[in-house]
């Protein structure tokens, strides 16, 4: 005969206060969990939106990051005669070449300042890539002017409309705000090819080449076509492949996060454990009193099993309460291979709640077991005499 869940039920709110104090250390520890993994989801999730699947990046060879490539105007004439490029309407080939740098800018939370993508491109690379001005304009080629992404211009304040922002030789002015959506360009600072190479000395040793597929089945074809050719020393990889592989900047948080939380469960599992040993030595009667009514030993060592786990499930729901807040909120995160920030929004979706509701169950099955086995090996005489 099975003991009501109501019987567990009623039990929590009687020891509300104990069952608070439980719940919290275990809602803690999910939040913490939680959080992490809502940054790495955030991250993700702006590397994944960036790219297009007709996109191919070209740098240099062993290259792994556009900052660290060289790819020359020479270089370049030859690539964008390959075979398998798409055509623009004026029926030049959709092939971009570009300069990265990185530029250090303050902000309140940083100032010593953070580093920031400089994108140098021209035309051709804002249409390949869809990306909208929100406020302001484009900057007009061949003179210092600026678009910042909106990460860019909500984190720091001289990238305002208007203001300017001192690096190569002079001042450069902000004229627009371009919104990426949930991409990686919205970290980024944009202005004409030609004007940054001059400013930072490099008319002839450029960044990299974006190119656009004809179609989907063009795409590897191109990319072997590229690596194979002798004249050039390059390496060749879909868009989405380059800004996936960046994701590797959040490893060294998200396993931090993860052992930070283990530590944290060890101890909510033995403040759980604590809970319910007290639960069984104040309830020796009861427990006596429901063997004496039928209930067998394997009934009253699942009921104080449940009694875990639903005290468990109060605590994952109330830390996945605590961090839902944090969804949507912009942050940024140094990497390793562009180095310079990222800005992205933390990302608290179903599955992350879910596998926090999880973690929480996990952290009350181990800490009610012992105590669920303890109760139902109590005799029913000596449970009856303990007052």
């Amino acid at each position: 005969m099975a003991i009501p869940i109501s019987y567990n039920v009623r039990n929590l709110i009687v020891r509300k206060t104990t069952t608070l104090m439980t719940a919290i250390g275990i809602a803690l520890t999910v939040a913490v969990l939680a959080a992490v993994f809502a940054l790495v989801n955030g991250l993700r999730t702006a590397f994944a939106a960036t790219g297009d699947p007709l996109h191919v990046l070209v740098m240099r060879q062993g290259g792994n990051a556009e900052l660290t490539s060289v790819v020359t105007q020479q270089s370049f004439q030859i690539i964008k005669s390959s075979p398998g490029i798409a055509k623009g309407p004026d029926g030049q080939p959709m092939a971009s070449l570009e300069i990265v740098s990185v530029i250090n800018l303050t902000s309140p939370e940083n100032p010593n300042g953070m580093n920031v993508t400089l994108r140098g491109l021209s035309q051709r690379g804002i249409d390949m890539r869809h990306l909208k001005v929100v406020e302001g304009r484009w900057f007009t080629p061949g003179k210092r002017e600026v678009v910042v992404g909106k990460s860019v211009e909500k984190r720091y304040p001289n990238a305002q409309i208007g203001k300017q922002l001192r690096f190569g030789k002079g001042y450069w002015t902000v004229v627009g705000v371009m919104d990426g959506g949930q991409s990686a360009f919205n970290s980024e600072i944009w202005g004409d090819a030609s004007q940054v190479a001059s400013d930072f000395n490099r008319p002839d040793a450029l960044s990299s080449v974006l190119l656009q597929a004809d179609n989907e089945v063009a795409v590897q074809s191109l990319i072997n076509s590229l690596e194979s050719d002798r004249r050039l020393v390059v390496t060749a990889m879909t868009e989405r492949a380059y800004y996936e592989a960046q994701t590797i900047s959040s490893a060294p948080i998200q396993y931090l996060g993860i052992f930070v939380s283990i530590i944290m469960a060890v101890g909510s599992c033995f403040a759980a454990m604590n809970t319910m040993y007290a639960a069984v030595a104040r309830r020796s009667t009861e427990i006596g009193t429901l063997r004496v009514l039928g209930f067998t030993r394997g009934s009253i060592l699942f009921s104080f099993f449940l009694e875990s786990v639903l005290l468990s499930l109060v605590g994952g729901a109330i830390g996945v309460l605590l961090v839902l807040p944090l969804n949507n909120v912009t942050t940024g995160i140094g990497s390793f291979i562009t180095f310079s920030e990222i800005a992205f929004n933390f990302h608290v979706g179903p599955r992350i709640m879910i596998e926090g509701i999880v973690f929480a169950l996990i952290m009350g099955a181990v800490g009610g077991l012992l105590p669920a086995r303890q109760a139902a090996k109590k005799e029913i005489l000596t449970a009856l005499r303990e007052v």
